[in-house]
């Protein structure tokens, strides 16, 4: 395929279908007050433009993908809605009609939109079966946040690590700062959108340093994981990451390490992109533009062009090179 085309693998979608099947914590839209509201358990954004935006209009996406110059994209899930912190028994249901809408939304437009699945991971037998369901659907690869509980590197996740290698599908990882029963926590972070910035960048870096460290790729050689944002601060950090490793008597280098792992390439150009591809290449970096969001890029260049056949690789599409184990 031409490398001169544009794969964008972090657009969230919005997808209606599913509103009000995870039982209490919604998700809802609706206006209160004359204002468009969209609730999340006790988190509540106001206002929401969803309805009139690419996120819930296929038209305007499809447009607006054409302006900036991005050929295909993967859909995920909305962040908001991953629920990382509910019970299973209203998880589950709401990643499966996520995964029934998201089927239904690429269909209407095949060869420009692929879609990701949700899992509910606070099961990790609900996660295996429903990842296996949603790849027999057309779903390429899994999408889900940083935090349902569980550590990154406890042996608990291998049946779900080795559902995905079976399946051949990769696993995209994108930070949630709330858990879909409230907002973040920590009440620092709900101002100046530092939810957003050191909230996200905070849970990318320990989910890199966990499956490192952990040693998960020890176990699960096969496995491909991209972490969203370039890793959160692993690049700056790495120098510190190597100290502590040696001093822990961990005899693998931790540099090397990283290149286990597939990086999301959405980081404004500049320092900070170019430390990451110093530190671990570009060939498992692919392009992302966090489609719709405050960050939304407003046109490709080379570089974002250039990392379409990592993205074809990773998403195993018909004609891409072999994924290297």
């Amino acid at each position: 395929m031409s490398t001169t085309k544009v794969i964008d693998l972090h657009a969230h979608v919005v997808l209606e279908p599913a509103f009000g099947l995870a039982g209490p914590y919604g998700p809802d839209l609706s206006d209160v007050d004359g204002v468009p509201t969209f609730r999340v358990g006790d988190y509540v954004m106001a206002p929401s433009r969803y309805r009139e935006s690419v996120f819930m209009d296929l038209p305007k996406r499809l447009e607006s993908m054409d302006e900036i110059g991005i050929d295909a994209q993967l859909l995920s899930p909305n962040p908001l809605t991953f629920f990382g912190g509910v019970e299973a028994q209203h998880a589950v249901p709401f990643a499966q009609a996520t995964n029934d809408a998201m089927v239904a939304l690429v269909s209407e437009a095949p060869g420009r939109l692929y879609g990701s699945a949700q899992v509910p991971l606070q099961d990790i037998g609900a996660a295996c079966d429903e990842a296996e369901r949603a790849t027999s659907m057309g779903l390429r690869g899994v999408y889900v946040s940083t935090n349902y509980g569980t550590a990154w590197d406890s042996t608990d996740l291998d049946p779900f690590f080795e559902k995905l290698v079976a399946l051949d599908q990769p696993l995209f990882i994108h930070p949630a700062t709330n858990d879909g029963r409230s907002k973040a926590p920590d009440e620092r972070l709900h101002r100046f959108g530092l939810d957003l910035i050191v909230g996200y960048t905070y849970e990318e870096t320990i989910i890199v340093a966990t499956l490192v460290l952990g040693r998960v790729f020890d176990r699960h050689p096969d496995l491909d994981i991209c972490i969203s944002h370039g890793g959160g601060a692993i690049a700056y950090l790495v120098d510190r990451f190597d100290a502590m490793a040696r001093r822990r008597g961990q005899p693998e280098d931790f540099r090397e390490h990283l290149q286990n792992l597939w990086f999301d390439a959405h980081m404004e150009p500049g320092p900070a992109r170019q430390m990451l591809v110093d530190l671990v290449g570009t060939d498992r970096m692919v392009y992302g533009t966090n489609f719709g969001g405050w960050d939304t890029p407003t046109s490709t260049d080379d570089f974002d062009a250039a990392l379409t056949p990592n993205a074809e690789r990773l998403l195993r599409l018909p004609g891409s090179a072999n994924i290297a184990s």
